[in-house]
């Protein structure tokens, strides 16, 4: 899994804001084989998130310091992002509703993500109740990301994605940081430019990943030595199963 070149004192770290509504750990079994990768990883804490309403796009919540919404106005968010006034969002709407700065939507796997995490009946949709608790945790992730996006780019850089996971406790090699943004930046504007940097959407599924499979490895590491052993499936479900 991960390499980082932290010292023990510093393995397991702090973290940014959490999800009232976090996904539950599906059960790992542990196993053994001669494989032994060396890891030092340092944990996330959960995480942050931008809602539009569709036409127009009028609920793409800018930064503020201070939770902008009572119930009531939240249920007319609601409201409006049930298109098929169902009185439940699938994940076309949920998707159709999310927006980054540019307005473009999220991508589809930070969707199913965020319904993963707050669909907390297992329904295939997102009651109201769960639809606040979702709003809130997208608009703690809009405080983190303005935090670090310095130049107002509307993306996050490399040095501005270390600044972000340095300071949740993470100390990840040069190397690893190269293949996070490479995995996650948005794909460039024109045919042969650079890529305009990571989303919001993609910054928010990128930390979420990084807090999944630090915890999935500590989980798995229970003399704290920052050394796992595992099999060839064990280590599969952890690569599936992460966000």
């Amino acid at each position: 899994m991960f390499h980082s070149t932290s010292n023990r004192s510093s393995y397991y770290s702090q973290a940014p804001p959490q999800s009232s509504h976090s996904r539950p750990h599906r059960h790992h079994s542990h196993s053994h084989s001669q494989s032994r990768p060396h890891t030092h990883s340092h944990s996330y804490s959960n995480a942050p998130v931008y809602v539009s309403s569709q036409q127009p796009p009028a609920y793409n919540v800018a930064p503020q310091s201070q939770w902008p919404m009572d119930r009531n106005q939240l249920y007319q968010v609601f409201q409006q992002v049930d298109t098929d006034r169902s009185g439940a969002i699938s994940v076309t709407e949920l998707q159709r509703a999310l927006r980054n700065e540019d307005w473009q939507p999220f991508d589809l796997d930070t969707v199913k993500m965020l319904m993963d995490y707050f669909d907390r009946d297992h329904s295939g949709t997102i009651s109201f109740d769960e639809f606040a608790g979702l709003f809130k945790y997208i608009f703690e992730w809009q405080q983190v990301f303005a935090r670090f996006d310095r130049d107002n780019s509307h993306t996050i850089d490399r040095g501005e994605l270390q600044a972000a996971l340095s300071q949740f406790g993470y100390n990840l090699s040069p190397h690893l940081y190269s293949i996070i943004v490479h995995k996650y930046s948005s794909l460039p504007t024109t045919e042969y430019g650079p890529s305009p940097g990571i989303t919001f959407d993609r910054f928010v599924r990128a930390c979420v990943s990084i807090k999944w499979l630090t915890e999935a490895f500590q989980r798995r590491d229970t003399d704290r030595d920052g050394w796992i052993t595992v099999n060839y499936e064990d280590f599969m479900k952890v690569f599936f199963e992460a966000p």
